[in-house]
């Protein structure tokens, strides 16, 4: 069995300062080696302790192969990433100046569970229960918090959805490191689309 493993990594003094995030490296690696490692960018939001993934559309995403003597590789490509932290606080910066109506809202958020069951039919959620947030530092029409809440819901878990078999469920948190940054990263691209 392929299992993987993530590592957060900070610089220690961090130039970048934003409201409630701070920017990361994530270094993704299977257990057993076969697979390339991946370095990509991150969040940490400070509020709720969840890890947020840019998607690789906007930054890219570093493969190192598992040949030969590759720490080099790998700490330049950390290096690289790094040196691109600005570029992910303007995105978080746009984010927190796009004020989103209540349409465009029930859009991301309904955009969100598709990502989650692309093979649930139409009414399996309703499109607000994502949007609600779990704490008051959340609250706001603004598009940065509004992709925050909708995150952690759609990976936290917790929403009720009525099953194939017409079953009331609540859903479970993602667990598994490919989901989650698949799901996180397709949540990005969509949250900063709304931004351009």
């Amino acid at each position: 069995m392929r299992a993987r493993h993530l590592i957060r990594l900070r610089r220690r003094h961090e130039t970048i300062q934003l409201r409630d995030a701070i920017p990361e490296i994530l270094f993704l690696n299977s257990h057993d080696g076969t697979s390339a490692y991946q370095l990509r960018v991150g969040l940490f939001r400070v509020v709720c302790t969840n890890g947020l993934i840019a998607s690789s559309g906007v930054f890219p995403v570093w493969r190192v192969t598992h040949r030969g003597d590759v720490v080099d590789d790998v700490v330049g490509a950390a290096l690289e990433l790094s040196q691109r932290f600005d570029l992910l606080a303007a995105s978080v910066e746009r984010m927190e100046r796009t004020v989103l109506d209540i349409g465009q809202r029930l859009e991301l958020a309904r955009q969100a569970i598709e990502l989650r069951f692309p093979k649930d039919g139409p009414g399996a959620m309703e499109p607000s229960q994502p949007l609600v947030p779990r704490r008051p530092q959340d609250v706001g029409n603004d598009l940065w918090r509004t992709f925050n809440v909708i995150q952690e819901a759609t990976l936290q878990g917790g929403l009720v959805r009525r099953s194939a078999s017409n079953r009331l469920t609540r859903t479970r948190r993602i667990s598994a490191i490919r989901e989650d940054v698949r799901l996180n990263s397709a949540l990005w691209e969509r949250a900063i689309a709304l931004t351009a």
